[in-house]
């Protein structure tokens, strides 16, 4: 399903990937017409729509920031909005934006039917459209920008095989994952099976339950959670929560039970509450997906596409990824994610994505001064 690996998309496209998670895209065909041009910054217009900022910070907290950065790097004046989670507002913007004559659409859509829908329209109109960080399951995009969100799963999984490896056979896990509508959700699991399903073929381990939660809402799946550790009579030895939003449900609900700390439990995002709790005991590892190499390369990609360099973009979209429902491979930029358990908190630190004042608090303190982390 991948044509390349990271080190040929670095030297393709020239890059040097910092940190990062996620992407924007731009198109080839933009029709000859200048009008895409800021008059006030001089950069040509670009659209980015973010998908809701409930389920993590990541949207807001890195994503916008470093997108905008790297978009005006690359002489671009980007225009970015986030649907809260909305469809119906998430087609609004993309409806503005491609009526303001933006030359290149990035959407990180809620859902592939709005994402789709919203990829039409603006192909229609000769905008080029970048699927960020989610692909949008039988939809039109040609470029898509993301992480290898196999091996996110694969790194989730192999947390919990490590912090099992000592328990005996038969060890309970319940998996909380992603919405079913986000292919990324349906990838994680992918991954993780990767590396579970032979441990729960063999005994070794027990998949008691494993549960998608709708919107990756984290309140639902703290409930389903609780929910399925009470029929299970409170017993749980692991939990594969596939973010860290959920993972802080979880948690929540670990604490009543005073299962907190005793409980391996997965994340995602390498967010500062999911830092702390790995400090804290109470979560086992996150993945760090440094999203600023994310909007470095979809910045690239996007102004290859707004200023009609389609060979250009074809050459930094050097991997590819299956679509399986519009039975296509889509050109594709797929980065590295890392694996952070408590030995590894310093790094997501140290590369500027975290504020080590926004983990090392109060009694956390001490474990940052352990670590190195000032």
């Amino acid at each position: 399903m991948r044509s390349t690996r990271l080190a040929l998309i670095a030297a393709g496209m020239g890059l040097t990937l910092a940190l990062s998670a996620c992407g924007a895209n731009e198109d080839a065909s933009t029709g000859g017409s200048d009008q895409g041009t800021d008059s006030s910054s001089g950069g040509i217009k670009v659209g980015v729509i973010l998908p809701e900022t409930a389920s993590s910070a990541r949207w807001e907290g890195y994503d916008k920031p470093m997108l905008e950065t790297a978009l005006k790097a690359e002489g671009l004046d980007p225009h970015i909005e986030n649907a809260q989670g909305d469809v119906q507002k998430f087609s609004s913007l993309a409806d503005g934006m491609i009526n303001e004559g933006v030359k290149v659409l990035i959407i990180a859509s809620p859902n592939s039917e709005v994402g789709g829908t919203v990829a039409q329209k603006a192909q229609a109109q000769g905008i080029p459209t970048i699927d960020y960080d989610r692909l949008n399951l039988g939809g039109s995009s040609e470029y898509y920008v993301s992480f290898d969100n196999v091996k996110v799963g694969e790194l989730q999984g192999q947390g919990m095989a490590d912090a099992l490896k000592d328990a005996p056979d038969g060890a309970q896990i319940i998996e909380i994952e992603g919405a079913p509508t986000d292919n990324n959700a349906t990838l994680f699991a992918r991954g993780q099976a990767n590396i579970l399903k032979p441990l729960y073929d063999s005994g070794k381990l027990d998949l008691v339950q494993s549960q998608p939660i709708d919107n990756w809402d984290n309140q639902k799946g703290g409930t389903t959670f609780e929910q399925i550790l009470t029929a299970n009579g409170t017993k749980v030895d692991g939990v594969v929560a596939a973010n860290d939003g959920l993972a802080g449900a979880v948690i929540t609900v670990l604490k009543k039970y005073q299962l907190n700390g005793k409980v391996p439990v997965t994340g995602q995002d390498a967010t500062a509450d999911g830092l702390k709790a790995i400090l804290a005991g109470d979560q086992y590892m996150t993945v760090f997906k440094p999203i600023k190499e994310e909007a470095e390369a979809t910045a690239k990609l996007a102004a290859a596409l707004a200023k009609g360099d389609k060979a250009g973009a074809d050459k930094i979209a050097g991997q590819t990824e299956a679509d399986p429902v519009g039975k296509r491979d889509v050109k594709s930029v797929l980065l590295e994610p890392y694996l952070i358990t408590k030995a590894e908190v310093k790094r997501p630190i140290d590369e500027g994505y975290v504020k080590a004042s926004e983990v090392c608090t109060g009694d956390l303190q001490a474990a940052c001064t352990e670590l190195g982390i000032s």
